[in-house]
Formats: C-alpha cells, structure tokens, sequence
C-alpha cells in the first residue's frame, strides 16, 4: 500500500455527472453568493432576514404566513426569521385584533435604519454579482433564473 502522507492532497476532478447537474451548479452559486454576502452586505443579516425586513417594509402589517410566500420560505422557517429579528430589535410581531394566531410584521427604526444600510450594500453586490453581462444579457438571466425558480418550486409543491 502506497504512504498516502508523501503526496500532496490534490482535490480530484469534479465528475461530468455533476458539472452537468443544474442543481449542482445551482448549489455552487449559492455557496459562494453565501460567502460574498457576509463579507461585501452584513456578516449579522442573513439573505433570508434581509429579505424579510425588505418584504415587511413593502408591505407592513402583513402577516407573517403571507410574508412567508412572499420571501419563498416555509412557514417554520419564516417564525423562526422573525422571532431573531424581534430579538434583535428590528421587527414587532403584533397579534392580528381579528384573529391573534396571526402575526402581524412591523420595522421598528432600528429596522429600517439596518434594511437601509443593508439594501445599498446588496445592490452594490448585484452589480458585482452581474459584472460580466451587459444589460440585455442581465434581463435575459433574470428572466431565465426567474422562470426556472417558478419551474422548480412548481414541481416541489406537486412531490
């Protein structure tokens, strides 16, 4: 048997069957969206966070099951969203007068102040993130990221 310890650790090549895999490649723009976020926009504020804060500022006093579509988060996830965004002064979750199991989503300042902040720092990102296409090709690859997410999503809800 060969000492495994006297080579240098090569990473092997990523098979074919991968790299032709949509989800694949979908899951490696993900890492690495993941990884420019924390440093170039908050290394505090998640993307599904900041996408709560930007959905409730469009559309304050929804509640948070509607807001939960709104962002493409099940609802488990989004209660636990919220619940670290009230802990963290950002959002009020105020009962619903008409049906209390409902929570209503507000921005309190603090709120407000961190999407602001957090907003221009992201827009900067998408700029970056877009860099090498030109407009007609980044409303192409919109358009196509659009629709392939409308695509899956649609055969998740029918699994």
């Amino acid at each position: 048997m060969a000492d495994e310890s006297a080579s240098p650790s090569v990473a092997p090549a990523i098979p074919q069957a991968l790299t032709a895999a949509p989800g694949y490649q979908v899951r490696r723009l993900y890492q690495a969206y993941l990884a420019v976020w924390v440093r170039a926009v908050d290394a505090t504020l998640t993307g599904p966070q900041f996408a709560v804060l930007t959905a409730v500022d469009a559309a304050p006093g929804s509640d948070q099951r509607s807001m939960a579509s709104a962002v493409a988060l099940d609802t488990s996830t989004m209660a636990d969203v919220a619940r670290r965004l009230e802990n963290r002064g950002l959002l009020v979750r105020r009962p619903d007068t008409a049906d209390g199991r409902r929570k209503l989503l507000y921005l309190t300042d603090e709120g407000e102040r961190t999407l602001r902040d957090a907003h221009d720092r992201a827009r900067r990102l998408d700029e970056r993130l877009l860099q090498p296409y030109d407009a007609g090709q980044r409303a192409d690859l919109m358009h196509l990221l659009t629709s392939l997410a409308e695509h899956w999503e649609s055969l998740a809800e029918d699994s």
